[in-house]
Order: structure tokens, then C-alpha cells, then sequence
């Protein structure tokens, strides 16, 4: 598998509560042997619920929906199916902008 990479969009193992679903890569790549094989990602919903943290990004590759700032999670790289497509720098700054206002940045 190749590595993912910031901005792009991967449907995602997250387990049995959550299935398998479209997410956005927002760490930046491993770097070294000794890092961590991990990737933080935005989960991407077809249910949004309004909230301010969500961001609505319309590619060809994903079904009508919103990546949500509040359901960041940081998982193994081998649970990253396949890669859908990347968003262009100015869709990934929208969802960039959302996390911080969550996270306080």
C-alpha cells in the first residue's frame, strides 16, 4: 500500500460501530523507521446535524456530506482501505480551519 498523504481522502476500517467509511488524511507522513505507522484522519458523514464544525467539500468521488471536525481519529495505517481522491488546497484549508476552531488553535 502506498503512503497516504495530507488532503487526501481514504475509505477507512474504523471498526464495527463506525463501519467502513470516507476519510480525510490531516497528519503529514511518517518520517523516519522509528515513527509510528499511524494516520489522523476526519471522518466523512452522509448524516450531517448542522453543526459548525462541519464542513461540506462536494467531490465527484464522495456522496453528499460533510467531513466532521468533532470525529477526528488517529488509527493504524493498515486500516486504510483504498484511496478515493485528494481535495485541493483550498478544500483541505476549510476542513484545516474547522479542527482548529474545534480544537482551540
Amino acid at each position: 500500500m502506498r503512503e497516504p498523504g495530507r488532503g487526501e481522502v481514504w475509505l477507512v476500517d474504523l471498526g464495527l460501530a463506525a463501519k467502513i467509511r470516507p476519510c480525510l488524511v490531516v497528519s503529514v507522513s511518517v518520517l523516519g523507521p522509528n515513527d509510528r505507522a499511524l494516520v489522523t484522519l476526519v471522518a466523512h458523514t452522509t448524516s450531517p446535524r448542522g453543526s459548525s464544525y462541519e464542513v461540506a467539500i462536494p467531490v465527484r468521488f464522495l456522496k453528499p456530506g460533510v467531513f466532521d471536525a468533532q470525529n477526528l481519529v488517529t488509527i493504524p495505517q493498515a486500516k486504510l482501505v483504498r484511496r478515493l481522491g485528494g481535495l485541493s488546497a483550498e478544500h483541505l484549508a476549510q476542513v484545516e480551519n474547522a479542527i482548529r476552531r474545534w480544537l482551540g488553535l
